[in-house]
């Protein structure tokens, strides 16, 4: 008997979905902990803080291109 490549292609393929799914789920888990420490701040009329929670939020968004748009390395 020959083994078949396609399962283990299947699980890879399964495998590699879970680990993007999960990545992204920390992602959303991350950027709502932003937001309800940002609202706290501005609850607490510390807005010049909470502005700077929001620039460091946007640098966490835009250095996690790959979490928000996946890219093939070259």
């Amino acid at each position: 008997m020959s083994s078949n490549p396609q399962p283990d292609d299947g699980q890879a393929e399964l495998n590699r979905l879970v680990r993007e799914l999960e990545k992204a789920e920390a992602y959303e888990v991350q950027l709502r902990q932003f937001f309800i420490d940002i609202k706290a701040e501005l609850a607490a009329g510390h807005t010049a803080n909470a502005m700077s929670m929001l620039n460091e939020a946007l640098r966490f968004i835009d250095d996690a291109t790959d979490v928000v748009a996946p890219h093939q390395e070259p």
